[in-house]
């Protein structure tokens, strides 16, 4: 008795899950892919062996493959995230801001440092309540040349983050900064965590909720953009078809 192959599609599917913590779901509500952001996002240095990663250059092209993709109806983002490469995350931010699909991110335990421009990147961003978030100035680990420039460097990447951030989210530039520069708030060190419902009330995060208020808001969004896709598409009486 043979057995029975597993189809191409589902294996490439099952591929993904285990390889890239994405999955494709098909509903009457519209195709949705799911991409998880685990762990640290991993950048030009490999991270250890014992650490999760999320590396981009496995995203990124998934994301243009995402956009491109007449199969694909919406983004779900699913954030974990203990922060990572400031290159890498950004790139990954900019890249689903950058979406015409419709995209909504939930954060789920943590979205702190560079995950923070990866919350608020996505089109509507939710945040579920014992979920906190991780502001603080720009950290380099490692050697770096102690001169001028140098502090130069991380002003300007850290401008870039804020500008980044409060374009995408509510939260103005002057509150965005007080979380990052404030004393008292995390031990022998610079910043502020923020919960759940202090990182809505703040403007950072749109709503608070969790995965079915995160799909449902996709759902209304994928909804919306077919009906104009409709109406784009559907064709404009002329004077000679109504006689």
């Amino acid at each position: 008795m043979q057995e029975s192959k597993e189809p191409d599609q589902q294996k490439e599917e099952r591929e993904q899950v285990i390889e890239l913590g994405s999955d494709l779901t098909r509903s009457r509500n519209g195709n949705i892919y799911t991409l998880t952001i685990i762990g640290q996002v991993e950048g030009h240095q490999i991270a250890p062996d014992n650490a999760k990663t999320t590396k981009y250059e496995h995203v990124l092209p998934l994301l243009a493959g995402i956009e491109e993709s007449d199969e694909i109806d919406g983004l779900l983002l699913l954030l974990n995230t203990v922060g990572g490469d400031i290159e890498a995350g950004l790139a990954i931010a900019e890249m689903i801001a950058g979406m015409k699909k419709p995209s909504v991110s939930l954060v789920l335990g943590g979205g702190h440092s560079i995950g923070i421009p990866l919350a608020v990147c996505a089109k509507k961003s939710f945040i579920t309540p014992t979920a906190s978030m991780t502001i603080h100035p720009v950290r380099m680990t490692g050697l770096v040349v102690g001169a001028p420039q140098t502090f130069r460097y991380f002003q300007r990447i850290q401008e870039q983050i804020t500008e980044f951030v409060t374009a995408n989210s509510k939260i103005s530039k002057e509150d965005f900064e007080g979380f990052m520069m404030a004393t008292g708030e995390m031990a022998t060190d610079v910043g502020t965590i923020l919960y759940g419902r202090e990182a809505v009330r703040s403007g950072l995060i749109d709503h608070l909720g969790g995965l079915n208020d995160a799909l449902t808001a996709l759902h209304k969004m994928i909804s919306r953009q077919q009906d104009g896709l409709a109406q784009v598409k559907r064709p404009r009486k002329t004077k000679k078809d109504a006689i």
